[in-house]
């Protein structure tokens, strides 16, 4: 997001459409993409308008959010739906305004459930992680925000409780954005990792202007870096900071985005971190507590031109069916999302241009992204979404302030095609897209879609399947390893091929999707092998298990199935 870039450095934008470069290889016939995405957001009763407190002042947070998530609150097996918000700034209030929490009913509606939970809370929130942290069986919640950021604790009992202070989270003002849940030791509890943005605030807030006279946002080189948090879990509730001794300070970092992954596949967690005009940072885990930064040498913190671009958003994902995950971040306009494949020597190389996602991303300035298997025919797809950071930039060479979500379908092949116009749903109309995050919401076996925007409404979209293709989708619950099972792989064979995911939390953009992992069957109507390999180190095997229908694994106790849809 360099000064140049957001001012007016939008020349050289060129469409995607039906542009193809001398020696990359000619995209695949054109199909249908056999499935919808329908807007149920009212229909659902999901009421919900993002606040981000901008009264004229043109303060940098208002630009950036806010996330959402996927999660069963309650247990009940049906994903609940949670919604961040900002707050209106002081010395200007016009409305109270919190974070929303929508329990599912079960029936394709939500019920608006946030006084009744006790989350009818004012904090200018950004970012949410969700996890259980004690193992009770129960999901906490993590709002980052810009101030002091807010751990929530579920009682089990439909409720949750603000143990901030308690858990040694408390005492820390800062502009936090992205967040994830991750068991760094392997010690069968979470950790948290927590990205902050700029040193910011109100009061240091600095005069940018795009004609001298009139205040704008600024750009991030307006301000100094700020390092990310990992804070240890001691247990009983407790948490450290380990942020100096674990290797992961960084003054000067910028960042939006993080996401875990098992760089290495030695069974210990890693984590991806979006930088914005910053280098991005690839921490490996030494297994001794401590990390150690390899970005440049995997050839992910910068540009094929070696510049640091505008990370925002992230996913890590096997989209090729390889074994080995790839990276997608988003970036600022002008500079294509970066997609990533590994080249099996430890480094990755970016294969956004011939890909086709590298063009047809150029004209737009992307924030959330998620790897989803849309068609559930056993490839994964990327769905994005975007929109300006200012408002003020309308239509200048053909870009503007909100902008067209996309949903690259894979062929196979390594590329991939925007079909985001064929879908229906008013899912391709423009919208200032922030957070983005999947879940099966009505439990059919597919991947629903939930959107939001900057100072807009968020979106709910139904995934209908037409083509008949199958799934299977696997929960996980672990004993030795963390409740969740946060970084456990699975993998399904079927044939001669195979599909892998990681159980993660965080990735998107300030958002975080549901925990059970899916897998797009076609038409196959079974799979040969499901192998899950634990974050404690123990793997475990089940054969021939039917499609269409749901599982729950628990470590070392078996498999039970779940239920068809």
């Amino acid at each position: 997001m360099n000064r140049r870039d957001f001012l007016w450095g939008m020349a050289g934008l060129a469409s995607a459409s039906g542009f193809v470069l001398d020696g990359l290889a000619t995209p695949a016939p054109l199909s249908a993409p056999g499935f919808r995405l329908v807007d149920v957001t009212a229909g659902a009763g999901v009421q919900f308008r993002h606040n981000s407190g901008a009264y004229g002042g043109k303060l940098l947070p208002e630009t950036l959010g806010a996330g959402c998530a996927f999660l069963d609150y309650d247990g009940d097996g049906w994903q609940d739906i949670l919604l961040i918000n900002g707050m209106d700034w002081p010395g200007h209030k016009r409305q109270l305004s919190t974070l929303k929490l929508y329990r599912n009913n079960r029936n394709g509606t939500f019920s608006d459930v946030t006084r009744n939970a006790g989350l009818d809370v004012e904090m200018y929130g950004m970012g949410v992680a969700v996890g259980d942290y004690d193992n009770d069986g129960y999901p906490d919640i993590l709002v980052t925000c810009v101030g002091q950021n807010v751990l929530f604790k579920n009682t089990g009992k439909g409720t949750f409780r603000d143990v901030t202070k308690a858990s040694g989270l408390g005492g820390r003002q800062a502009f936090s954005t992205s967040a994830l849940w991750f068991d760094f030791d392997r010690d069968g509890l979470l950790d948290l990792f927590v990205c902050n943005y700029v040193k910011w605030s109100p009061e240091h807030d600095v005069f940018c202007s795009l004609d001298g006279k009139n205040k704008s946002y600024c750009t991030p080189e307006a301000y100094r870096g700020e390092t990310c948090w990992l804070f240890h879990n001691l247990g009983s509730g407790k948490f450290e900071d380990v942020t100096p001794t674990s290797g992961i300070f960084d003054s000067s970092s910028k960042s939006l985005g993080v996401a875990l992954l098992d760089y290495d596949q030695d069974s210990w967690p890693d984590l991806l971190v979006a930088n914005d005009t910053q280098p991005n940072k690839l921490y490996r885990n030494q297994r001794n507590g401590t990390f150690k930064d390899i970005g440049v040498e995997a050839g992910i913190a910068f540009s094929a031109e070696g510049k640091a671009r505008a990370g925002m958003g992230v996913d890590v994902a096997d989209f090729n069916n390889s074994g080995t995950s790839g990276m997608a971040i988003t970036n600022f306009d002008n500079e294509m999302i970066g997609l990533y494949r590994a080249s099996g020597d430890g480094s990755y190389v970016d294969v956004a241009t011939q890909s086709g996602v590298g063009l047809a991303s150029k004209d737009r300035l992307g924030f959330g992204c998620v790897f989803v298997d849309a068609d559930l025919d056993g490839w994964l797809d990327l769905a994005v979404v975007n929109g300006h950071i200012d408002d003020t930039v309308r239509n200048v060479r053909g870009v503007g302030y909100a902008q067209a979500p996309q949903l690259f379908l894979n062929d196979e092949q390594g590329r991939f095609r925007d079909v985001a116009g064929g879908i229906g749903g008013g899912f391709s109309q423009p919208k200032v897209g922030r957070g983005l995050a999947y879940g099966d919401f009505d439990r059919d076996g597919d991947l629903d879609l939930l959107m939001t925007t900057n100072n807009g409404p968020a979106y709910l979209f139904r995934n209908d399947q037409l083509a008949g293709n199958q799934s299977i989708r696997i929960r996980l619950v672990g004993t030795k390893s963390n409740r969740d099972a946060i970084g456990s792989r699975v993998r399904i064979f079927h044939g001669e091929t195979s599909q892998s995911r990681l159980v993660k939390g965080g990735s998107s953009y300030l958002s975080q999707s549901e925990l059970p992992v899916t897998f797009g069957l076609g038409k196959r109507d079974k799979i040969d092998r499901l192998v899950i390999d634990w974050p404690n180190g123990a793997t475990e095997e089940y054969k021939n298990l039917a499609a269409g229908r749901a599982y729950e694994c628990v470590e070392s106790k078996g498999i039970k199935p779940l239920g068809s849809y």
